[in-house]
């Protein structure tokens, strides 16, 4: 069987190519996602701060615990997006075990140079937990001294400074200088009273262990305790008895240490993981289309041998392991070409990633070989499914019946076929209702499987919309196109199965280029304008060492000023059927936040925002269904439980953030206890002394609010760029794959249009009959597309900003109805051109 099958592929190159290409594309986005996805999987975090550490009690995590409806736990486990704390006199009790040799607490203190560099502070005690070594100098005592790593500020940053004020021009600080530090959003002077060697570590600040106290934003709970053990201990035991005490707490040996440090690799394997899935998924349902229609396709147009075969007394079972036979070699050769470029692809990409700030430089990339297998056995079992449910229909002929069935066009499409297409379509037309009656992530799956039920049904329901198409467009064609827009109404209705194919590859193109391409433009106008629309504030003071509550009640003494807003970005994690959910938060002082943000509040009031209150996105309440005057349970940035009121309901989300929580509530739960900005509304009178305190603290700048909405629409493009390059994949594979689909189909008419020749039709009147049926395709293939396209992104747009008509740019709109009229047009005119070069007689004999 498998010589025959090979032999089969030989005497069909056309066809076999076509299938081949389809099959090898679909091999390399597979392969380039799968990496990303492994990369991500197989990350482990080395350790680096608690490399000495035998065990690390720390909380990284938290965890959500749930019942399924059969009983079962459900837990899920999320990243706190703060890095969690543990009490701090959890040290005293681990150290009164037996076995403990040293015990020290660690603090994540934000500190930064004059020149904006920031570097981890830390009490000199945890120096061990590295560990490094003093090598010139003495340990910090005083508040005013610190120890810095060999590494952490070099010559020139405008930091270190001699006893006489000037600038050191030394490769390195030294012991009994000055550095000046931003330390808590002020900028303080310290006596480096020693060097420590940091072995290749992170470069660090020691401050006493007092003065670290005073200065960690946490009150009575530090980032983690590091223990070593005492030589001889038994870490197994050990680790059972801190754990006995540690509570909620994990207790990580050293090496899964790595997991308390929170590092930008760690969030750069969440990133792949996300991105690799995610799209991953999408491209698999995009490469069952695909690859069901083009070896369904080739089967259609090889049914004459198929039939012969038949005839000579082949039985269907050894019909239908002949073509998957072929669907397998094809497959397993596509997957040869395809896998090693999309390896080579996934390395390309993780370079871009890298340049372009998501992924940090020497991020570990997995070899891909698990992705490769993956890749194989999509394509493999995709092909070969899609070539049995292909040749079902021939093999089931009777012998004597397979010419004859060969010779004519197919009878319509079965029972099964109606049935499925019409339940498809019943199940997109309740997912559009879905869409656009519910609201937040709901809202964005449904649209999402809407754009694919919706694309399903057409594929199914075709054949009967070809048929429809071509009785109504036959007037249109006939006054267009004259006798050869009769022929072509006349063989849309005769072919109206064989077309089918071709109308579903362009209403896919349409579809998929015209909801999810336009939807990064969404996103991002409406994020601009919301931010822009809701910003009364006309100055704003940002510093990215942060603000110290001394700043803002400067700003807000000076004359002219009408209120001032501090504003800190942190995050909550809350519970969403069970998961854990992470949403981005805006903590804002509330006193006078009506005279900078216009949030656009629907109902309650900001007014009542005080502790123990949230107001939230209309996004975030319709897809949590939280409602004014609910109580809702959420985990703050470090882990906190926290149990808060909805008091107001805003539109403007996509602009402001989609949770606003009183800054006082915050004051200990975050990383750092400063502000990110100060929102300002003054009149021009006081910009100078608003200049004035912002000269003050080194770091920091006056700014006008349209500034922040630049920036906001900098940032988007950021994070543009890659769910752009992720759009053009999956749209361009799918314009590829139609292209492919419709050379197939053009090429596949040769007797056809010798047959037209022989019979007099001139080779004008054929290409007028090709254009006339393109554009009667093309028309029925934008009007479905198009809608398609438009349901879903209505529904998507009214899901994030509540309006149901979405932007569409012009040069867009032209670029995918222009681009889908050149696919269609160009795929099916050159290759008929091609056909109408060879004198009708050698066609005429030929198979299909």
């Amino acid at each position: 069987m498998i010589s025959l099958a090979t032999r089969m592929l030989r005497h069909r190159p056309g066809s076999s190519v076509a299938t081949l290409l389809a099959l090898a594309l679909g091999a390399l986005i597979l392969t380039a996602m799968g990496v990303l996805v492994e990369s991500g999987l197989r990350y482990h975090p080395a350790p680096v701060r608690y490399a000495a550490a035998d065990l690390v009690v720390a909380r990284p995590d938290t965890t959500f615990t749930s019942r399924e409806f059969d009983g079962e736990i459900y837990r899920s486990t999320v990243a706190l997006p703060e890095g969690g704390t543990v009490p701090t006199g959890l040290a005293g009790r681990i150290r009164d075990i037996e076995g403990v040799a040293a015990v020290a607490v660690d603090e994540n203190i934000p500190v930064h140079t004059p020149s904006g560099t920031p570097l981890p502070g830390r009490g000199w005690t945890s120096a061990i937990l590295t560990p490094y070594e003093l090598v010139e100098g003495r340990a910090p005592t005083g508040d005013d001294e610190v120890v810095l790593s060999t590494g952490a500020i070099p010559g020139g940053d405008g930091a270190a400074v001699s006893s006489g004020g000037q600038i050191t021009d030394a490769g390195r600080a030294r012991a009994g200088e000055q550095v000046r530090l931003i330390v808590g959003g002020v900028l303080r002077t310290y006596r480096i009273s020693g060097l420590a060697r940091d072995g290749g570590n992170a470069a660090a600040v020691f401050f006493s262990d007092a003065h670290a106290a005073e200065l960690a934003p946490h009150r009575g709970a530090v980032s983690a305790v590091g223990v070593i053990a005492a030589p001889g201990a038994d870490l197994g035991r050990l680790g059972e008895q801190v754990g006995q005490i540690a509570g909620d707490a994990r207790v990580l040996s050293r090496a899964d240490s790595g997991q308390a440090e929170r590092s930008a690799d760690g969030a750069a394997a969440g990133l792949l993981i996300q991105v690799g899935a995610s799209f991953g998924g999408y491209v698999v349902l995009l490469i069952v289309f695909v690859v069901a229609a083009t070896i369904g396709l080739s089967v259609r147009h090889r049914r004459r041998d198929l039939a012969l075969v038949r005839a000579v007394a082949a039985t269907p079972g050894q019909v239908r392991r002949m073509i998957m036979a072929e669907s397998a070699l094809l497959s397993v050769v596509a997957s040869a070409i395809g896998v090693p470029a999309g390896l080579v692809a996934a390395r390309r990409l993780t370079d871009e990633l890298t340049q372009r700030g998501f992924v940090p430089e020497g991020f570990p990339t997995a070899p891909g070989v698990i992705a490769a297998a993956g890749a194989t056995g999509i394509i493999l079992v995709s092909a070969v499914l899609a070539g049995l449910l292909a040749a079902r229909r021939i093999s089931g002929i009777k012998p004597a019946e397979a010419l004859g069935e060969a010779s004519i066009e197919p009878v319509p499409a079965g029972r099964a076929r109606w049935i499925g297409g019409l339940v498809a379509l019943v199940a997109a037309c309740s997912s559009a209702f879905a869409a656009v009656a519910a609201g937040g992530q709901t809202a964005l799956g449904a649209a999402l499987g809407m754009l694919y039920l919706f694309v399903l049904a057409v594929a199914l329901l075709a054949p009967w919309i070809n048929v429809a198409a071509a009785r109504l467009l036959a007037p249109i064609l006939r006054t267009m196109f004259g006798t050869s827009g009769y022929l072509a109404s006349a063989n849309l209705r005769a072919n109206a199965r064989g077309s089918a194919t071709v109308l579903t590859s362009l209403v896919l193109a349409v579809g998929f280029g015209g909801s999810v391409w336009f939807l990064q433009n969404n996103l991002e106008r409406q994020a601009v304008a919301q931010s822009r629309s809701g910003l009364l504030a006309t100055r704003a003071l940002v510093a990215g060492a942060g603000l110290s509550d001394s700043v803002v009640a400067e700003v807000r003494a000076v004359p002219g000023v009408r209120a001032a807003t501090p504003v800190r970005n942190t995050s909550v994690v809350a519970s969403l059927m069970g998961d854990g959910e992470t949403i981005g938060v805006r903590a804002v002082d509330p006193a006078g936040i009506e005279a900078t943000v216009d949030l656009g509040v629907t109902d309650g009031s900001l007014a009542d925002l005080r502790d123990g209150a949230a107001a939230v996105s209309q996004t975030q309440a319709s897809t949590f269904g939280w409602e004014v005057g609910e109580k809702v349970a959420l985990r703050l940035g470090d882990g906190t439980p926290v149990e808060v009121r909805v008091v107001a309901i805003y539109a403007r989300g996509l602009g402001f953030g989609d949770v606003i929580l009183p800054r006082s509530a915050m004051i200990g739960h975050t990383a750092t206890n400063l502000d990110d900005q100060i929102l300002i509304s003054a009149s021009p009178a006081a910009d100078a002394a608003l200049r004035e305190i912002a000269a003050a603290h080194p770091g920091s700048a006056l700014v006008e609010t349209a500034t922040l909405s630049g920036g906001l629409a900098e940032d988007l493009a950021l994070s543009a760029w890659l769910n752009r390059l992720l759009i053009v994949v999956m749209v361009g594979y799918t314009v590829v794959a139609a292209a492919n689909t419709m050379v197939m189909a053009a090429l596949a008419r040769r007797r056809e249009i010798a047959v037209l020749r022989l019979t007099g039709v001139t080779r004008r009147q054929v290409k007028r009959m090709i254009n006339a049926e393109q554009v009667g395709l093309l028309g029925v293939a934008v009007l479905l597309g198009g809608t398609i396209a438009a349901l879903t992104l209505s529904s998507v747009v009214r899901a994030l900003t509540g309006s149901l008509v979405p932007y569409v740019p012009p040069l867009g709109l032209v670029t995918v109805l222009g681009g889908t009229a050149v696919l269609a047009l160009a795929t099916t005119i050159l290759p008929i051109a091609r056909l109408l070069r060879v004198p009708p007689v050698e066609h005429i004999g030929m198979r299909e």
